[in-house]
């Protein structure tokens, strides 16, 4: 891979990441239509370290919160916080994808080499968005979340591995069928991306440095 084309993804990836169309789809689509190397799943793990520097700035007082929420929970052995029960559904939601991505790694691996699976997991997404804005109340608010919503949540979260299968639009998609409004299950999305994105990015980064992937 060039540096030019390297750039040209960086800059897709970022564009398309923040909306509910799966920038990892478009990574394994547009590379084959260009007839460019295959970036595989390093790649795309690597450079969604920084859409994880971009969420962490724009919530750094959410994070903050979900630290000191964190620690209080832990002290008092309660959680009747409704800020320590965002954070403990950030940790429970974030299993499903640390599970799968480490136990299916092989499979996801080899749809990244198969843009029309990706093609066609890009008609996923749409059905689910679909369907959430129809079907979704929109009336829930993150402080009565559950830890059962946050795992549902989470293991949409899990499935958006598969590229084409955007892991914004598959979380929000979750959190309005279970009645959450838009902004509520735009926010939570983004707050349980960052935990899986930095351990998948770097266990990649790991792997590249000891050997174990050969750099694009």
């Amino acid at each position: 891979m060039s540096p030019f084309q390297a750039i040209f993804l960086g800059f897709l990836q970022g564009a398309t990441e923040f909306l509910p169309v799966s920038s990892s789809g478009h990574l394994v689509i547009l590379p084959h239509l260009l007839n460019w190397t295959d970036p595989g799943l390093a790649f795309d793990a690597v450079l969604h370290l920084g859409t994880l520097l971009a969420v962490f700035i724009y919530f750094w007082s959410d994070v903050v919160m979900m630290i000191q929420a964190f620690f209080r929970s832990l002290r008092n052995h309660s959680l009747t916080d409704p800020e320590a029960r965002i954070t403990w559904g950030v940790i429970i939601g974030s299993i499903p994808a640390a599970l799968a991505g480490f136990l299916l790694e092989d499979i996801f691996e080899q749809l990244f080499g198969m843009p029309r699976a990706a093609a066609g997991f890009l008609l996923v997404t749409a059905a689910l968005l679909l369907i959430s804005e129809y079907v979704g109340k929109r009336l829930r608010d993150l402080e009565g979340m559950t830890w059962q919503d946050a795992l549902f949540i989470g293991v949409g979260q899990a499935l958006a591995i598969v590229p084409g299968l955007s892991r914004s639009g598959s979380t929000i998609s979750a959190a309005m069928l279970l009645g959450y409004r838009r902004e509520a299950a735009a926010r939570f999305s983004f707050l349980l991306s960052m935990p899986v994105i930095l351990g998948s990015g770097l266990y990649q980064l790991l792997k590249l440095a000891t050997g174990e992937v050969a750099p694009i």
